[in-house]
């Protein structure tokens, strides 16, 4: 039996990657604690894993971050970027430390596994010499010598011009991301570490062992990627046992659209509302998810064909679904196509542009370039998704491939490999 940490930032999309991590290493007949948010206690601990919440740290609500972070108020697109990167990732990154380090001195473990936004667990392995696993939860972002940058919403150039672009791109690329390096710096000297100019990147994934959700396919395929890199295709906890919604034998003989806006940025008027419109005189039944737990309601009136709730289980539902709207979270994504359903991706900000650019890339779904796409748009698009048989076929070959691939269960035989043999 070996003792593992887990950490993820308390957003769900990153929780519950790392929650079915923890799960699959508790079968296992591992030690498993697990750093995050107190909102998290609850699904943390039907892992099997043991809590341990952010307590110096501040912990925060992810519907309503503007609270804990005042600089996000009103933020979006570049400027949230941004201020999420050095407001929520960096500067709590000490306080994080400080939290890991109360925990390693009460009982120390043998691996820290972290999503790969968890500056704080970066810092601590590298302060303590702790060997580091980082679980890619959101796109992949390293750096490459292939296409454009991560994170730009770009596909890679086909023509001499566009490939011409994407080298000119990757030259300015650490331009763009010097303004962190500054907080990066100031928050190693607070931790006692030497000041070093490392990009995001270089800090927060684990040079010993990178285990990514996804596929080479929607990383582009790009061909340069190091050794220490492996994709497990889906991270999903077991199936789930909460109740299903009173409506739900509704679905029973229908065509079934999904529509969410994930857990942030959820003001229902950007996407969920035109595809509501977009879809209110079709022969389907639409299900939405407010992506707040008991929010099972809009702030305005639902075509007749809508059912609505705060989380629908995806295992139970994506089986039934013919494509789904969304806004381009990480998680969803790859749930849809794991299940081989086409996507309508209006990704907006963060990295939702991003991942709508590579499912667009791979034939798997319509990018529709905006995420407040009006009524029309969107009407186009589900159309387009609904009937072309080659978008569905694309959906099912990274669908195969992403089930293929081990999943939680790889991840964890890969960690405790790992912890038995560390890299250096």
């Amino acid at each position: 039996m070996a003792r593992f940490l887990l950490t993820a930032m308390p957003f769900t999309g990153h929780v519950t990657p790392l929650r079915a991590v923890a799960q699959a290493l508790v079968a296992r007949g591992h030690d498993v604690r697990f750093y995050t948010g107190e909102a998290f206690r609850a699904g943390v601990e039907a892992s099997g894993a043991v809590l341990i919440p952010w307590r110096i740290a501040p912990d925060f609500d992810e519907n309503d971050m503007s609270a804990t972070f005042p600089r996000l108020q009103g933020r979006k697109g570049l400027r949230q970027v941004f201020i999420n990167l050095q407001d929520l990732m960096i500067d709590t990154a000490p306080a994080q430390v400080a939290d890991l380090q109360a925990e390693w001195d009460r009982e120390p473990w043998d691996a820290i596994v972290a999503d790969d936004t968890s500056v704080g667990a970066a810092l601590f392995a590298d302060r303590s010499g702790c060997p580091r696993v980082t679980v890619a939860v959101v796109p992949l972002s390293l750096s490459s010598s292939q296409g454009p940058p991560s994170g730009m919403g770009l596909t890679p150039g086909r023509t001499p011009l566009a490939k011409g672009r994407d080298a000119a791109l990757r030259a300015i690329a650490p331009l763009a991301m010097r303004p962190l390096t500054k907080p990066l710096v100031r928050a190693r000297i607070a931790v006692g570490l030497p000041p070093a100019p490392l990009t995001f990147e270089q800090t927060v994934l684990s040079p010993q062992r990178v285990l990514a959700s996804g596929s080479p396919s929607l990383d582009f395929a790009r061909s340069d990627r190091p050794a220490q890199l492996e994709f497990v295709g889906l991270l999903s906890v077991a199936a789930s046992t909460a109740p299903l919604p009173p409506w739900w034998p509704d679905l029973d003989g229908r065509t079934v659209v999904h529509v969410t806006q994930g857990t942030q940025n959820i003001d229902a008027t950007d996407l969920i509302r035109p595809a509501l419109d977009a879809l209110a005189d079709r022969d389907v039944l639409v299900v939405v998810s407010t992506g707040v737990p008991g929010r099972n309601e809009l702030p305005f009136p639902v075509p007749s064909n809508t059912r609505i709730a705060g989380f629908v289980p995806y295992d139970a539902l994506l089986p039934r679904v013919r494509v789904m709207i969304t806004n381009g979270g990480w998680g969803g994504t790859l749930a849809a196509l794991g299940h081989d359903v086409p996507l309508v991706i209006a990704g907006g900000d963060l990295d939702k542009p991003e991942i709508a650019a590579r499912v667009a890339w791979i034939g798997a779904g319509v990018n529709l370039r905006t995420g407040t796409p009006t009524v029309a748009q969107v009407a186009r698009a589900y159309e387009h998704a609904s009937t072309d048989p080659a978008m569905k076929a694309a959906a099912g070959r990274v669908g195969a491939d992403l089930r293929s691939r081990g999943g939680a269960p790889r991840a964890a035989e890969l960690i405790e490999q790992f912890a038995a043999a560390p890299l250096p």
